[in-house]
């Protein structure tokens, strides 16, 4: 017997067997227990999630011999088994690819009124409905409007937004998902068990992290694997199948970067170079990467992953500052964009690692505190005998060079007191958005660090004696909607000298 690729040997057959589209399979099941049937349906979503998979199932149901119209067709009556083998004469599926022209569909809907040869319903099955041409959908919309009792139809389409909205009016419309990573995984799994071929958890993984929310897509590669590997799925075997990027280079470049350490950073890059690894995969991964430490730092319960490479997330997570995770995602997307442009991938790549290092500055920690976490701050000159406070609030302001909103903040506020570890500043009411307990942090590690011992710094909203129309005028400047964006999301600082108030 020839061999019958996995796809189709695998098809679901019932709505039990299908993998992911819940939602889509308890309407329908409701519907035709209940025989509140619609003249046309309409499955929306991308390739491979199941939709002429299910349009098949329901003309099943439709047209089950023994069960007669119902959400469990017996898959065994003549009727269920030519619709599975494709060629039950009242099931008519069409390309509309391929069948785009007016005559065409005329002709089609000219037999529709015929009445079904073996089966109840004749059901029409139109894939890729959205390649119709304008005057094709207008043939088609009499009939939509008054359709025969015994004709059903049964749209497909990855484009729901080229279908007349006037098309669409007359479909009960079903949104196919993506299939979830983890599902596919779970199905390939059981797939192979019934195929009595081994495979790695890590390798099916892979498979379906690449499919991209396709099943069809899954399967496909899943017998390219198989085939690689002459019958045995590994993980080593699946990612240079597949040219996926070994993890153990990004969770490196991540570990690095978290130090500082761009000789390991740089290091890294050599070695995929070496290995001729695709660098727009590399960036891709990276980004998906820095997305899955987010969520560990955010919402730990997300993550689905192996025990393993669970605790590998958290631990860096634990490790990089929340606004870094932030910053490292989006250079990862920009350089991906910006690699055409570069001299070469290399190029292009070891650029965005090395703007990821030129962003990151060292972090001023509290003393004893070695996790605590705070806004990347310039370096701290020395000034003031370090550690020595005089009083006089605007020359520490100055010598600290503070930037981001650290800097407005201290730039904002008037000393109302301080003794040896305690600042009380004064805020006018107009800066009262730069008082936030998490600006307050950032302040209070930057004095922190400068004095050399835990410090306490308290904050209230009241009159200042900043009252001249230039510090009105940098106060106005400073709540700004526009300009705190600047300050807070690339460290801008506004340059007090420059101001000047309008007449």
């Amino acid at each position: 017997m020839s061999y019958q690729v996995l796809a189709r040997k695998w098809r679901p057959r019932s709505f039990e067997s299908l993998v992911g589209q819940e939602h889509v399979v308890k309407a329908l099941t409701h519907a035709l227990d209940q025989k509140r049937l619609h003249h046309a349906y309409l499955f929306t979503g991308t390739r491979g999630v199941g939709k002429t998979t299910l349009a098949r199932i329901l003309a099943k149901s439709l047209n089950c011999e023994t069960a007669g119209i119902s959400s469990k067709p017996c898959g065994k009556c003549s009727a269920c088994l030519e619709i599975d083998a494709g060629r039950f004469v009242d099931l008519i599926e069409v390309d509309a690819a391929t069948n785009t022209k007016v005559d065409e569909m005329r002709q089609l809907l000219e037999n529709s009124v015929y009445a079904p040869t073996r089966g109840r319903f004749k059901v029409y099955v139109i894939d890729e409905v959205h390649m119709l041409s304008t005057s094709a959908f207008n043939a088609m919309l009499k009939t939509l409007e008054e359709p025969p009792e015994h004709i059903k139809f049964i749209l497909a389409t990855t484009d729901p937004q080229k279908i007349p909205v006037t098309v669409l009016s007359r479909c009960l419309q079903f949104n196919l998902k993506h299939m979830p990573a983890v599902a596919i995984a779970e199905h390939l799994k059981k797939i192979l068990e019934q195929e009595n071929v081994p495979a790695e958890p890590a390798a099916l993984r892979l498979l379906a992290h690449s499919a991209n929310g396709s099943m069809r897509d899954a399967l496909s590669l899943l017998d390219q694997a198989i085939a690689y590997g002459a019958g045995n799925v590994t993980e080593a075997q699946a990612r240079a199948m597949l040219g996926a990027i070994d993890d153990t280079f990004l969770y490196s470049i991540v570990e690095a970067l978290a130090r500082g350490d761009a000789g390991a950073v740089l290091a890294a890059a050599k070695d995929m170079q070496e290995r001729n690894v695709s660098f727009d995969g590399a960036l891709q991964e990276l980004a998906t990467l820095l997305h899955r430490i987010a969520l560990a730092q955010t919402a730990p319960d997300a993550l689905t992953e192996e025990d393993a490479e669970r605790e590998r997330l958290v631990r860096l997570a634990q490790t990089l500052d929340a606004e870094d995770v932030q910053l490292y995602y989006q250079i990862a997307i920009h350089a991906r964009q910006d690699l055409p442009f570069a001299p070469d991938e290399y190029a292009g790549f070891t650029m965005g690692l090395l703007r990821m290092l030129a962003f990151r500055v060292e972090e001023p920690r509290p003393a004893g505190a070695a996790q605590a976490k705070s806004a990347p701050q310039a370096p701290r000159p020395a000034a003031q005998a370090p550690g020595q406070f005089d009083g006089d609030w605007p020359k520490l302001v100055r010598s600290l060079k503070l930037t981001g909103v650290a800097g407005q903040l201290a730039q904002a506020s008037e000393l109302k007191r301080f003794e040896r570890d305690l600042i009380e500043l004064r805020v006018a009411p107009a800066s009262r958005h730069l008082a936030e307990k998490n600006y307050q942090d950032k302040l209070r590690a930057v004095l922190e660090s400068h004095f050399g011992r835990p410090t306490r710094l308290a904050l209230e909203i009241g009159e200042t004696r900043g009252d001249s129309a230039r510090d009105r005028a940098a106060v106005a400047i400073a709540g700004d909607a526009f300009v705190k964006d600047l300050v807070e999301n690339f460290d801008a600082t506004i340059v007090e000298s420059s101001i000047k108030p309008s007449k």
